[in-house]
């Protein structure tokens, strides 16, 4: 893998990522990285969070691979429904873990500003990684939000929302989910060269 040329960008849910989350950590631990900072993490604005992560995009010209959980990657599916062709084509990848379901009806009121979630294709490959038991999104709704958006889909038994709550403060087994999508990208850049 050719990691030295492209950035990751993690792109954290409602109330950001703390330090023991799995995000920091891959943070730390992955070359080029990087996290899109919101001005808010409690009472999130659908359009501050899609112009932020449309900001730390544009803010390098390198390729980037968004790793994003919750509801960032609700922001990720708004951003790329709307960004310039020029922007779209600067992401590689997405790796999108645990998509919060904002349309579901005990979502948090804070949350209902993200729906509807965009159902267009993503114009660049990704990764789905969910639950059969989170409580914010049911393993059905994860497969179809992956279907929309052109997405290969994983779900995991018994992970909860991939959290610290759930126990998922490094989460090294994310990172074959990150490798499988690096490696789509790689084929795909050799079979179009």
């Amino acid at each position: 893998m050719h990691s030295e040329s492209i950035r990751y960008l993690i792109v954290p849910g409602w109330q950001g990522s703390p330090e023991d989350h799995w995000q920091s950590h891959w943070q730390h631990s992955l070359p080029n990285s990087a996290r899109v900072e919101q001005a808010d993490w409690v009472t999130p604005r659908r359009e501050d969070w899609v112009a932020a992560l449309a900001e730390a995009i544009a803010a390098d010209s390198t390729p980037v691979i968004l790793i994003a959980h919750s509801l960032g990657c609700i922001t990720v599916a708004h951003w790329a429904a709307t960004a310039p062709v020029q922007s779209l084509r600067q992401v590689r990848g997405a790796l999108l873990v645990a998509p919060a379901d904002v349309e579901r009806p005990a979502c948090a009121p804070a949350l209902r500003n993200f729906a509807p979630i965009p159902t267009d294709l993503l114009p660049f490959p990704s990764q789905v990684v969910s639950s059969d038991n989170d409580s914010a999104i049911s393993a059905h709704r994860a497969v179809e939000l992956a279907r929309n958006w052109g997405a290969e889909a994983g779900i995991l038994s018994g992970a909860g929302h991939i959290n610290v709550k759930s126990g998922h403060q490094r989460w090294e087994q994310g990172f074959a989910y990150l490798y499988r999508l690096q490696s789509r990208l790689e084929h795909h850049a050799r079979r179009t060269a």
